[in-house]
Formats: C-alpha cells, sequence, structure tokens
C-alpha cells in the first residue's frame, strides 16, 4: 500500500491513497484525516485502507484524480508533513569514514556497537517539489539521499524486534545539510542546529510489504538514484553497507524514551564504498576527489540547481516517487 499526503486544509495535510505506479489516488479522509492520525490508529486504520487501495487498482474508485498531474502542480506535502520527532542516523560505513576522515577525525569504536544519531528539526516537512531554501550559496548546500521510517508508538527499551513492528511506513529523505556551517557548530560539543535544513519527503510512503523482498532483514535492497541538475551523481545500493538496520536504529532512539506515533527515523546518507555506485551526497564526491587528485572538484549546490532522488524496483518502477527540488534563495 501507498500512501500520501495533500498540501491543506491543516498543515497536517490531507491523507490519500495512491496506486502502485502513482497515476491515480483517491482522498482517505473519510478512513482517517491525516497521516499522522492513520499512524496514530495504523491497526484500526489499516485495514480500511487496504481495502482502498485495492479499489483503486480495480478501478472501482468513482472519485480518483490524477496523481501525478497533482505532484507536478506542487500540491503533494510530504507523506508526515510535520513528524512529532526526526531522529536520524549515521548507519553507513563509508560515509561516516569519509566524512569524518574530512575533519581529520576518525570513526570511533563504539560506532561498531551502537549507532550514531542526532535529533533534528521536525516540525516542517518539506514536499518532493518543494524549493530548497538558503540565504546564501557560501552555506555549502548539499543533498543527502537517505531511507526513513515512519513509526507507530515505540516503548522505551524496546528490542529491535519490537521496533520491526512498528515501523509502518517507509519513504526517501532529502536531508539537506550546510556543510561550511557544521564545522563550527560542531565545535560547539552540542550537536547540529543551523547545519542542517529542513528535510524533504518522496511523495509516497509504502508499507514495507509493498517492497517485496527488496525489504529483508530490515533494509531496502534496491538502489538510490541520485542527479543534479540531470547528470548522474550515484545509486549506492540501500541494502548494502549498513552497520545497523532500521528496527536496530528505531530501538536505539527509543532507548530512553518513549517514540509516539509519528517519529521519522532515518538510515542517514547511503553510501557503498565502491567508487562506482557513486554518492547519495556531494561531500562525499568532494573527499574522493581531495584524496585522489589533491582538490575538490564538485561544486556544493548553487541557486537554480536541481536535485532528483529516486528509488527503482527491479522492473524499472518508481517506488516512492521522485523528491524533485530546485534550490532557491529565501527573503527570509
Amino acid at each position: 500500500m501507498k500512501l500520501a499526503s495533500l498540501k491543506g486544509p491543516t498543515r497536517d495535510g490531507t491523507l490519500v491513497v495512491v496506486n502502485r505506479d502513482l497515476t491515480r489516488a483517491v482522498d482517505a479522509s473519510g478512513i482517517s484525516p491525516t497521516m499522522q492520525h492513520a499512524l496514530e490508529h495504523w491497526h484500526e486504520v489499516r485495514p480500511k485502507l487496504l481495502d482502498c487501495a485495492e479499489s483503486l487498482a480495480c478501478g472501482a474508485e468513482r472519485h480518483a484524480f490524477d496523481f501525478a498531474q497533482a505532484l507536478e502542480a506542487g500540491r503533494v506535502a510530504a507523506p508526515l508533513p510535520r513528524a512529532y520527532e526526526w531522529l536520524d542516523g549515521s548507519a553507513f560505513l563509508s560515509h561516516v569514514e569519509r566524512v569524518r576522515r574530512a575533519r581529520n577525525d576518525h570513526v570511533p569504536e563504539s560506532f561498531f556497537r551502537e549507532p550514531l544519531m542526532y535529533q533534528g528539526g521536525a516540525g516542517d516537512m518539506m514536499g518532493p517539489r518543494d524549493p530548497i531554501l538558503a540565504v546564501s550559496e557560501d552555506w555549502g548546500i548539499d543533498l543527502e539521499g537517505e531511507i526513513g521510517a515512519l513509526t507507530g508508538d515505540v516503548r522505551m527499551g524496546a528490542s529491535a524486534a519490537e521496533a520491526a513492528g512498528a515501523i509502518h511506513l517507509l519513504t526517501l529523505v532529502n536531508d539537506v545539510s550546510f556543510r561550511r556551517l557544521i564545522p563550527a557548530e560542531l565545535a560547539k560539543g552540542f550537536g547540529f542546529v543551523n547545519g542542517k535544513g529542513a528535510n524533504a519527503l518522496a511523495p509516497v510512503a509504502c508499507t514495507p510489504d509493498e517492497l517485496g523482498n527488496a525489504w529483508d532483514n530490515g533494509r531496502i535492497h534496491l538502489r538510490l538514484v541520485c542527479h543534479v541538475n540531470g547528470r548522474w551523481l550515484g545509486n549506492p545500493n540501500a541494502g548494502i553497507g549498513a552497520t545497523f538496520d532500521l528496527p536496530q536504529l528505531v530501538a536505539h532512539a527509543a532507548r530512553t524514551r518513549f517514540l509516539r506515533a509519528g517519529a521519522l527515523v532515518g538510515t542517514g546518507t547511503v553510501s557503498n564504498p565502491d567508487a562506482e555506485s557513486g554518492y547519495a551526497c556531494l561531500l562525499e564526491a568532494r573527499l574522493v576527489e581531495q584524496v585522489e587528485t589533491g582538490e575538490a572538484r564538485t561544486p556544493f549546490l548553487a541557486f537554480g540547481d536541481t536535485v532528483r532522488i529516486e528509488m527503482f524496483d527491479r522492473h524499472g518502477e518508481t517506488v516512492f516517487g521522485a523528491i524533485e527540488q530546485v534550490v532557491a534563495r529565501t527573503g527570509q
């Protein structure tokens, strides 16, 4: 099952059910008004949403509308327009190694026992066609393609097996980063704030069973395809190279707190060690260039640039739809 949110009438949007090829959708607000409501009442509303999805697939929904048209018109919000929590891991070892090397740092030994994770802003999730806003290109604007899990309630101290049962939906995330603001912020020893922009989510979120055998051992074994200005940046496999899977990340986030329905937990930037897979963020490309040639040639994003992040199944069909954003100057 694939779910999405249209913008309005409130900040939490309107829940819709979307067909498998993302061409048609139907308003599901009669079952559950918003994605947040659906996550809070998942076991009650899921069977009704599944019935709606089956009717849509059979062409029996008389009030279905053109979802692709709504998407291109900018009417599609993030599946969860605002989350109760955004907890972002950094599970891919090759990404951690490259980024730490840039800071003359090393991968902490504890990384192999417990995840790296920070808590970021969650009150304003960008839709898949919303612009990436920044005041200055000097901030070092970067994309970061990753996987996100939308959860139901997770008890404090939950095991990874319990956490797996609370992962109701999966989606893609563009975790926008301002690279040149991060070093000074981390030097304070108190984590990210200004170095991270608002996140964008893919057009739809999918139940794990929608992915078939590509969802295995808490990982999505598909490639995350990233482009900048139409040029291929990379297609790392999200099922390879992660030290921790999504249930382990959710369990780590819930170690000392109850996670409430509507939490979003990320894998961190998808990254593979082989150069042939390219990259899901510009920083990694720059770091590899710096090591190999002594010069980082790949620029960070500039105003007017376009980024595209998408994942395809083994038949070449889009799974979550594309995050496609233009970088724009904000007047604040």
